[in-house]
């Protein structure tokens, strides 16, 4: 074996071993949602963020801070409101005196982070929730014309309500677009039910010890993009994605009706990245057509403008991407 190949497999294994021990950690405290956990370290590890919606109480902020005591990583939260302003979030300049003589200091904000929990993010007012657009692309904050880098690595978890329209404002397209993946996360049954309440019932809660660190989680997203893919499944994901677009040759007749904008490219690059980890997760050091499929509906799902007649009929962007998917099988 070359000693270019060893390294290779050794550090796909120490992907799988991170990995692993970060979702067992979490699994100590968050009850069943196997698939929703893998998904978000998969966003994580790719440098990526995360949309979670649900109804109250389904353990999405416990979700996230149980994360961020898995990680030894700098963690801060911001509860979105509407009297929340952009200072808040991003930090302001501030004026300070030394020695008599006054000048402006910048003052760091929440963001100033590795993982932000950016809770009912869609209670914020639009002006609020476009001052995380450029930390979230640029992972950097601009005031005063000048602009400070934010330490790697970084990302945001948000967390939204889909039922509560009084008060809130829906994300923009743009905003969405910026998100790795977005994921629903479901009621419980009756089994894990009764095990939340012997978890958090009892005297005292589980520790959740510190597993993995910022190198490890930036050595994980390196070993990510080395994983190679082959160009005829790559072919696949490209198609896929573009089938989304009405005005593709290969849209579905479902797609041509309720579909106003397909997903963008940043969709492709989420689903390359969640394809990698999960080819990897599988003890494969290569993707195939089936890891692509399966990430296509987290990754696109929130990247799709339905049609006036999409909206109405309620259709659902899943449904969608499922025909596309099917497509190509």
């Amino acid at each position: 074996m070359s000693i270019a190949v060893a390294e290779t497999q050794q550090a796909a294994e120490r992907f799988v071993a991170t990995f692993e021990r970060i979702r067992d950690e979490i699994a100590k405290f968050i009850v069943g949602q196997r698939e929703i956990v893998e998904q978000v370290l998969l966003a994580v590890v790719s440098g990526g963020h995360v949309l979670l919606e649900g109804v109250p109480g389904l353990g999405k902020t416990a979700l996230v801070n149980t994360l961020a005591q898995a990680l030894h990583l700098k963690f801060q939260r911001i509860q979105f409101t509407p009297d929340l302003l952009p200072a808040d979030v991003v930090g302001t300049q501030v004026l300070v005196e030394r020695g008599g003589a006054k000048s402006l200091d910048f003052q760091p904000g929440p963001v100033f982070c590795n993982v932000l929990l950016a809770d009912e993010i869609n209670r914020a007012t639009p002006k609020t929730q476009s001052a995380l657009l450029e930390t979230m692309q640029e992972k950097a904050v601009t005031v005063a014309g000048r602009t400070h880098r934010l330490d790697a690595p970084f990302f945001v978890l948000a967390t939204q309500n889909p039922i509560e329209q009084e008060g809130t404002y829906p994300l923009p397209e743009a905003q969405l677009d910026r998100f790795f993946f977005k994921l629903f996360v479901k009621l419980p049954d009756h089994a894990e039910f009764a095990e939340i309440l012997r978890r958090t019932g009892g005297a005292a809660p589980p520790t959740i010890d510190a597993v993995a660190s910022g190198e490890d989680m930036l050595a994980m997203g390196r070993t990510l993009r080395e994983t190679p893919i082959d160009d005829a499944v790559q072919d696949h994901l490209i198609r896929i994605v573009r089938a989304t677009h009405p005005s593709s040759e290969d849209a579905p007749p479902e797609v041509r009706k309720f579909v106003r904008h397909g997903a963008s490219p940043r969709g492709a690059q989420a689903m390359l990245a969640a394809s990698r980890g999960r080819a990897l997760l599988a003890g494969r050091y290569h993707v195939s057509r089936d890891d692509v499929s399966a990430v296509a509906a987290p990754a696109l799902r929130h990247r799709i403008i339905l049609s006036f007649e999409g909206e109405a009929e309620g259709i659902r962007a899943d449904e969608l991407i499922d025909r596309v998917v099917r497509r190509f099988d």
